[in-house]
């Protein structure tokens, strides 16, 4: 299988650079176990590291039940985190470099020298949102990089300590001035540290590790949301605004 799924990843990333991703997933008969799908998604990292991005952490998704609903499967999942696709906070977006772009408001995390949390931050994470399948599944989530083409995040925010928000902080999603979710900070009654553990066990069961600095998603209790040309989007937490982008106009 291993010929196979190399195969495969060097397709998945030509048709993600071509703003087409899993088109493989459409085609008749074309599927992947849970194991092949990771497997998939790591090669294609390896592929990304060779023509020379970084990998600067991860995600835990379909962990909420925003996405899990709109998803109609139950995870925790893993994505992969780049350098090349990090953004600060006021981003300008060409909608055109993503397929169906769509938006999440979540909490992350940086980790220590021992996998402990050092920081938390409120983000907006980006996607390609698009399923090719006739039914959705955990493994085209997967092959697809839980659909993150990237997050936004503010260098302000990024230091501060895991005791700033409590659990009455309030994270809310607001497109064009209008509340469009809104909810608790984290998607499960554990907080960070129920997805940290996650990711971590997953890890050492994949012969992976988080390494000093990494990022991490750690889900959201919010769900996914189209966004088009011309929207304004912020995030906030209690009502403060925390990151925002601009989704540039389209010149016709």
């Amino acid at each position: 299988m291993t010929n196979q799924i190399y195969e495969i990843a060097k397709r998945q990333l030509k048709d993600y650079r071509s703003i087409k991703p899993g088109l493989c997933f459409g085609e008749k008969d074309f599927s992947l176990d849970l194991c092949d799908a990771y497997a998939v998604q790591d090669a294609v990292v390896r592929l990304r590291i060779q023509e020379g991005e970084r990998v600067v952490g991860f995600k835990v998704g379909c962990t909420g039940p925003g996405t899990t609903k709109l998803f109609g499967m139950k995870g925790p999942i893993r994505g992969t985190l780049f350098d090349k696709e990090v953004h600060e906070s006021g981003v300008e977006l060409d909608p055109k470099s993503f397929c169906n772009l769509a938006v999440e408001a979540e909490m992350a995390m940086t980790v220590g020298e021992q996998g402990q949390i050092i920081a938390v931050f409120p983000v907006i994470e980006l996607h390609n949102f698009v399923f090719r399948a006739p039914k959705k599944s955990l493994s085209e989530l997967i092959a697809n990089n839980g659909l993150n083409k990237g997050i936004i995040l503010s260098k302000q925010n990024w230091e501060q300590p895991p005791e700033l928000y409590d659990e009455t902080s309030v994270l809310s999603l607001e497109i064009n001035g209008s509340v469009i979710d809104s909810g608790d900070l984290w998607p499960t009654v554990g907080g960070p540290l129920s997805s940290l553990n996650w990711l971590q066990k997953h890890l050492v069961h994949n012969n992976l590790k988080l390494s000093a600095g990494d990022i991490i998603l750690g889900g959201t209790a919010l769900g996914l949301y189209p966004v088009q040309s011309g929207d304004k989007i912020e995030v906030k937490v209690n009502k403060k605004v925390a990151v925002q982008c601009v989704i540039n106009s389209c010149v016709i």
